[in-house]
């Protein structure tokens, strides 16, 4: 069974494309936001799927919607369902909030949140291959769930994430695969060694690039997914893309350097432009390429000294407070 969060607002703890799978031997993995109500889901699927057998043999499965009399709203125990019901896949929205007449989730966190239970079926097999195939190979597609079941198209939609709801029987659920956001660190130094540890886990496609080839930490360094070695930091125009989900460290060896990178990059735009570095080196370095002719406006939007101020002194605590900071310009409205 495939639990899916389609819609989240407010505090909700399942945030919009947030899934786990669930088997009939009550095997999980990954979350829909955890807590009570990610149990009852559980034991609601486990339920469902012992209902049917460990294997759907379901021929164009439909769904529905359950209303708010729907007897498992507010328990924590597995529902009794009919066979013909567990053939069947659903949307609830879930309330986290005590108060709420109905849909109540059991948590008090306030947000809400629109899950799917979706039984797989044999016929589901040649479009999971196809998204297994395509994330493993880091491309970027789009995962489409509707009244007709799953589908994988292979180009990418508009956004992340869109989900519309017209009635029961009319909605759209679609979200971009593979990595949504790609971090490029200028500089392979004991620095980028942690922030590329620290970064893998996330949803990010992790590039690293470095002039000095034999560099022990950039031979350490098995986090990215992607190496360059560049004969120099002016060329980085003509290898990291400008974009919306794009993301850029500068933690190179030195000044000189460090400016060659920013400079050759400040003629894109990117979601996030980071250089480490002392305040006083930073404001050098910002007031020497503004005597270059750099845009004002582009020199105001490069975070620098990178980071949030959290007294970092060691590699692993500066990585820390760049992938925090990293992760606030990513979710902020």
């Amino acid at each position: 069974m495939l639990l899916y969060v389609l819609q989240s607002e407010g505090s909700s703890p399942g945030r919009q494309g947030f899934f786990m799978g669930v088997n009939s031997l009550g095997q999980m993995s990954g979350s829909i936001g955890g807590g009570i109500m990610e149990h009852k889901f559980v034991e609601m699927a486990k339920a469902r799927l012992r209902e049917q057998g460990s294997r759907y043999k379901v021929q164009g499965s439909r769904f529905r919607e359950l209303d708010s009399s729907d007897k498992s709203e507010g328990s924590s125990g597995a529902e009794t369902v009919t066979s013909h019901e567990s053939e069947k896949a659903i949307i609830k929205k879930q309330v986290h909030d005590k108060s709420a007449a109905e849909n109540q989730s059991g948590m008090i966190c306030s947000g809400e949140q629109t899950i799917l239970l979706y039984p797989i079926t044999e016929g589901d097999e040649f479009t999971i291959l196809n998204i297994i195939n395509s994330t493993a190979n880091h491309q970027n597609g789009t995962l489409v769930l509707s009244p007709l079941g799953i589908e994988f198209i292979d180009s990418q939609p508009a956004k992340d994430f869109e989900f519309k709801i017209t009635s029961e029987q009319s909605w759209t659920y679609k979200e971009k695969t593979g990595y949504k956001n790609q971090l490029y660190i200028v500089g392979g130094g004991h620095c980028a060694l942690a922030l590329s540890q620290l970064m893998r886990q996330m949803d990010f496609y992790v590039r690293l690039f470095e002039e000095r080839s034999q560099l022990n930490t950039l031979e350490q360094n098995k986090y990215v997914h992607q190496k360059t070695v560049v004969e120099s930091y002016s060329e980085l125009s003509d290898l990291i893309p400008q974009g919306a989900n794009q993301y850029v460290v500068i933690m190179t060896v030195g000044y000189r350097t460090d400016y060659l990178a920013l400079k050759a990059l400040l003629v894109q735009d990117f979601k996030y432009v980071g250089v480490l570095g002392s305040r006083k080196k930073m404001e050098k370095l910002l007031t020497d390429l503004e005597a270059e002719n750099v845009d004002p406006k582009k020199l105001y939007q490069v975070y620098t000294p990178v980071g949030i101020t959290i007294n970092s002194h060691t590699p692993e605590e500066i990585a820390v407070s760049i992938a925090a900071e990293i992760i606030m310009v990513k979710n902020q409205k």
